[in-house]
């Protein structure tokens, strides 16, 4: 008896906090799909991809960045390799690309500074 008990409790409490935790990512559905905004992912045009919600109009979008990726490699391409740790290299893209001002999140250079 006292058993259900504490396993009625210990249930309540991980699913109020299993609804704290869900409110707290950002879900959104883009074409029918449940998807998670502003985490960018392995893409599948490009190598990066992130979904976020146009505060202009309202609506989630897919936001691809990044050389190549699956595309690239499917057409026997090289795909450019990612050199953040020379300080040179990351000097000249951050210089390159204006991360500085990278524009708003709806935009490819934003995530690519971002990364970089």
């Amino acid at each position: 008896m006292e058993f259900d008990k504490l396993y009625n409790q210990l249930m309540e409490t991980l699913e109020e906090s299993a609804g704290e935790r869900k409110y707290a990512e950002e879900d959104a559905e883009y074409r029918g799909r449940k998807v998670t905004l502003n985490k960018p992912m392995r893409g599948d045009v490009k190598k990066f991809k992130v979904y976020v919600k146009d505060p202009k109009t309202g609506n989630v979008k897919k936001v691809n960045f990044g050389h190549g990726g699956t595309s690239a490699k499917r057409k026997g391409e090289k795909t450019m390799k990612i050199r953040k740790s020379n300080p040179k290299a990351r000097k000249s893209f951050r210089a390159r690309h204006n991360c500085d001002n990278p524009g708003p999140k709806t935009k490819a250079r934003y995530w690519s500074c971002k990364k970089w």
